[in-house]
């Protein structure tokens, strides 16, 4: 099925826009700033648009509707963190883009019902800190948490570090409000965890990148917080050696393994080199490992940690350790991880990979990697990630001495050598940071083709205008 009668757009100017300021109050428009049109890696720009920031779901419907009338592509916008280009159309003259930044509502909290219901420009850390205030905890956590919009966590299906324990975006959303690409609005902000009654849209809208409607709020699933918390950091032997930790975690803890972090040597030199005020508590190991804990009220973490710690030792799999012992140290530790995307960014890489493969395949991956990669050239790599779902950051580096721009020209085919080794692995080439437009030919080579198939028929069928953030996930004209 093709849209190739959807590829030619009207742009968001002349009468199209006066009409909109006719109808939508003043505050609704904004001036255009170079934030809306760049993303983080500085790889895609824009180079215009019509800046609307809706401040209510019939705002944003009024949009939709005129836009879908006038054939306008609209380009969703929540806090500009995404790393795959899904919120910056270069080839689009004068988009609307559509910003969530004024529906920051809390419109609901209910400790009973273990539900939180905002809206879709709410603020990550604004929507942990709402779940906070009734004693209840919003698990989702990732870098970008003070600047990331619950809108755009959702239409990506993030994960984070807590996926292990909690799950992705997908497993913590009881319900969505959304409007639709010919402007209708979905009303389903029910905090219901059975209801069979059909089709599951909002399953179809989260992790559909905005291609197939404007997710304006959300109902969350909220849980018990921890009453006790901690964490570790040990050095193991190998990527196996973390796997078998892993599961002995498991095994001896259970569910209160919150996070389970696999740290490459790479990393923490590249903190050491670029970020020395971070402390390392293991200095430089090959490879080593955060564990984190959350337990109920008779719960005693760090003695969990120094059982698992002794069992680990007398089985070969860790060679050193340390373990929090106040709650900074416990944030000592994750400064560590969360510092090294910053590390990673001060040296420059040549190409980053957020890939996932089975956990079983995580050691053959990572041991058939380099070999893949030095035949294309001299490279370093890091590799780190959430080990226990599978879901790696292997990021590829030049050599001291030079720079990310000596090697633009193998950056495509450094690119594709692990893409494909992924897909060699029954792996995933977008494992937590979405397509965009930055995956839409790698969807095109690893992804199943009767899949991508009925993904083109749902476009076409919700979105018959292709107005919905073309260009991202799927390529206009397919």
């Amino acid at each position: 099925m093709t849209l190739d009668h959807v590829t030619d757009f009207a742009p968001a100017t002349g009468a199209f826009a006066d009409d909109l300021r006719a109808r939508l109050p003043a505050a609704t428009f904004r001036d255009i700033e170079a934030r809306y049109l760049e993303e983080p890696r500085g790889r895609w720009a824009g180079a215009d648009g019509l800046l609307l920031a809706p401040e209510t779901v019939q705002e944003v419907s009024v949009i939709v509707t005129a836009a879908a009338a006038a054939r306008v592509p609209i380009i969703p916008y929540g806090g500009g963190t995404g790393l795959v280009g899904g919120q910056v159309a270069g080839d689009l003259a004068t988009p609307i883009i559509l910003s969530l930044e004024r529906m920051t509502k809390v419109r609901r909290a209910d400790a009973t019902e273990n539900a939180l219901t905002v809206e879709a420009g709410v603020i990550l850390q604004h929507v942990q800190e709402a779940a906070e205030a009734v004693d209840r905890l919003f698990p989702l956590t990732i870098a970008a948490q003070g600047s990331a919009r619950i809108g755009g966590i959702l239409s990506t299906n993030a994960g984070g570090v807590n996926v292990l324990r909690y799950g992705n975006a997908r497993d913590l959303c009881l319900g969505l409000e959304a409007v639709m690409p010919d402007g209708s609005i979905l009303n389903g902000l029910s905090p219901l965890r059975k209801n069979n009654t059909g089709y599951d849209l909002r399953h179809l809208l989260i992790g559909a990148e905005g291609t197939l409607g404007i997710i304006t709020a959300a109902t969350l699933k909220l849980l018990p917080r921890p009453a006790h918390t901690g964490a570790a950091m040990m050095a193991v032997r190998d990527p196996a050696a973390a796997l078998n930790l892993l599961n002995m975690a498991r095994d001896r803890i259970g569910e209160g393994v919150s996070a389970f972090e696999l740290i490459g040597k790479t990393g923490l030199e590249f903190l050491a080199e670029t970020m020395p005020e971070v402390r390392l508590p293991l200095g430089t190991p090959d490879w080593s490992v955060l564990i984190d804990l959350g337990l109920s009220v008779n719960g005693d973490p760090a003695a969990a940690l120094e059982d698992l710690f002794a069992a680990a030792s007398e089985a070969g799999l860790v060679a050193d350790g340390v373990i929090a012992q106040s709650e900074q140290q416990r944030r000592d530790f994750w400064q560590v991880r969360e510092s090294i995307p910053e590390g990673n960014r001060r040296i420059g890489s040549v190409s980053s990979h957020d890939i996932s493969v089975p956990t079983a395949a995580i050691p053959d991956f990572i041991a058939e990697g380099p070999g893949v990669v030095a035949k294309i050239g001299d490279f370093r790599i890091n590799c780190f990630g959430h080990v226990g779902d599978g879901n790696l950051h292997y990021n590829v580096f030049p050599m001291p001495g030079r720079t990310r721009d000596d090697h633009d020209d193998q950056r495509g085919a450094v690119k594709t050598a692990v893409h494909d080794l992924v897909h060699a692995h029954g792996g995933s080439v977008s494992a937590e940071h979405g397509v965009g437009r930055l995956k839409v030919g790698d969807l095109e080579r690893y992804v199943d083709p009767t899949k991508l198939a009925a993904m083109r028929a749902i476009k076409a069928g919700l979105d018959p205008a292709g107005i919905m953030n073309p260009g991202a996930v799927l390529r206009r004209g397919t």
